[in-house]
């Protein structure tokens, strides 16, 4: 199976994953959605040496793995391409900062270390609660949801377009390569100097298949706006979970919660 393939198989696990019908799957997309740009906002705010609140902040993404039933160990490997890049975030700052910071077991960490690691754990929760957030949504209620709080349509219907379409490019960039190495055999790859001119074939084919999708969609009635008026009204299930939660990630946010926890024991 090649590279291709498999990428395309995960979205497919992905969309499968937010069809499940579990209790998180089955609370308001609109609530899942204001309750992840909540946590994403806490998060980020956070101070760069401010490691023990986003520690804190971190039991939020790992409580809702918990809940949703999804695995973590496959969410850290279908991000294993972007959580990488995030983690070099920061990197040469113990180089740059050599000062002392705070004291750990009897290891002194520079001020340098401590912001490189809460840049990269406050990215790495970043891209984790946008995972849960896809992985236990359909992408059409999440659209619904971005419409019902007047999200601009052009934004929500590119976000709907790219996750619907973009299996389909990898589909003809798979077609692409197959019909390359077959007129290549023994070839490793694609030689540099076919990237220009194989690009530029999926660029025009894209674009022819782009001009039949439109037409697809005109006759089906499509206006270029993403109608939200299909998904339910919140209850009250949806309105304890969203005030439940965000009062949680808040108090995390405004309280060291792992400083107090530890002087308790400590006292």
């Amino acid at each position: 199976m090649s590279r291709i393939t498999g990428a395309i198989r995960e979205m497919q696990t992905i969309e499968e994953s937010a069809s499940r019908d579990q209790w998180v799957n089955r609370i308001h997309p609109l609530v899942k959605f204001c309750l992840t740009i909540l946590y994403l906002i806490c998060v980020i705010s956070c101070g760069r040496y401010d490691l023990p609140r986003v520690l804190g902040l971190a039991l939020y993404p790992f409580l809702m793995f918990e809940l949703s039933g999804l695995p973590f160990g496959e969410a850290l490997y279908r991000l294993r391409i972007v959580l990488p890049l995030v983690c070099i975030v920061g990197i040469f700052n113990p180089l740059l900062d050599r000062r002392p910071g705070a004291e750990i077991l009897g290891f002194t960490l520079t001020m340098g270390l401590l912001s490189m690691l809460t840049l990269m754990i406050k990215g790495i929760l970043t891209v984790l609660s946008s995972y849960l957030l896809v992985a236990s949504t359909p992408v059409d209620d999440l659209c619904a949801a971005m419409r019902m709080i007047h999200i601009p349509r052009m934004i929500v219907v590119e976000f709907l377009l790219i996750w619907r379409y973009i299996s389909l490019f990898m589909s003809e960039a798979e077609k692409t390569e197959e019909a390359y190495l077959l007129r290549a055999p023994g070839q490793k790859g694609i030689a540099m100097k076919n990237w220009g001119p194989l690009l530029g074939s999926m660029l025009l084919r894209s674009m022819d298949r782009a001009s039949e999708v439109y037409e697809a969609m005109c006759l089906r009635g499509f206006t270029g706006d993403f109608p939200a008026g299909r998904i339910r009204k919140a209850g009250r299930r949806d309105l304890v979970f969203f005030v439940s939660f965000a009062a949680g990630i808040l108090l995390l946010r405004i309280f060291p919660v792992l400083v107090l926890v530890g002087s308790l024991f400590a006292g």
